[in-house]
């Protein structure tokens, strides 16, 4: 890396994983590092955010270039950055292609519901890209120097097609010449499952009935010791995420 997380204004979370919070909405973007290969998660709100963490990531990267993008959730200040990072692999949720397909328009009427500039967030939607990878379960990426990132696809929740990314250096594949994944991740992006810096929104997308269960599934992914990072606010705990699961499920009335 040419450039410190610190240098760059991005949290360092561990070895190779670090994470920035853009203005305005707080919205977390990630990036971890491997050899030859760096992982984006989120893109921003607008093509100029994504342009953004794209140079940013080069610096960090030391001349390198992100080559594969995973999206949270089809919310406007997670997805609407993507075109900045052309060429690379974009993975989402199965369902989220479709979603993104159809509706570009109130992804756009959102993002000026909520401050963005009409002329941006129009150019953001006409240009908005899909993911080539689907992930209906779960799906390992190997990004080389024994970085290896698990994509789970542990909605319905805050959305109806929500992706968690785990990172950890023990990551097996199941079944596979590896042997089975032992140990604990030692990052959790959870994408807004979990927020930190202001209660759970739950919009007209939302699946309020399994939202608590999603973040069980989260809870067993990541275990007691991992850092959980929300897609709005400071990175939290299990604690954190296991009191958001109750107070979802008093909330919205499910166990």
């Amino acid at each position: 890396m040419s450039v410190t997380w610190e240098e760059a204004g991005w949290e360092e979370l561990g070895p190779r994983v670090g994470r920035c919070r853009l203005p305005v909405w707080d919205c977390t973007a990630g990036l971890v590092v491997g050899e030859g290969a760096a992982l984006m998660i989120d893109a921003g709100s607008g093509l100029r955010e994504g342009a953004r963490l794209r140079t940013e990531a080069r610096r960090l990267l030391g001349g390198g270039r992100v080559t594969h993008l995973a999206l949270t959730h089809a919310h406007f200040d997670h997805v609407f950055g993507a075109a900045a990072f052309a060429g690379v692999e974009i993975f989402g949720a199965a369902g989220l292609e479709q979603v993104l397909a159809d509706g570009r328009d109130e992804l756009r009427a959102d993002a000026v519901r909520n401050g963005a500039d009409p002329g941006e967030a129009a150019e953001a939607a006409d240009l908005l890209v899909h993911p080539q990878h689907l992930v209906s379960g779960e799906w390992t990426l190997d990004l080389g120097g024994g970085v290896r990132v698990l994509l789970a696809n542990v909605g319905p929740g805050h959305t109806g097609h929500d992706l968690a990314v785990l990172v950890r250096s023990d990551l097996g594949d199941p079944g596979g010449a590896d042997g089975p994944r032992t140990g604990s991740p030692e990052i959790v992006f959870c994408g807004d499952l979990v927020e930190e810096s202001g209660e759970p929104q739950a919009g007209p997308d939302a699946v309020p009935t399994r939202w608590p269960a999603a973040l069980d599934r989260l809870l067993a992914l990541g275990g007691e010791d991992a850092v959980y990072v929300p897609g709005h606010g400071a990175a939290v705990d299990a604690g954190f995420v296991r009191a958001q699961r109750d107070a979802l499920a008093r909330r919205f009335g499910v166990s």
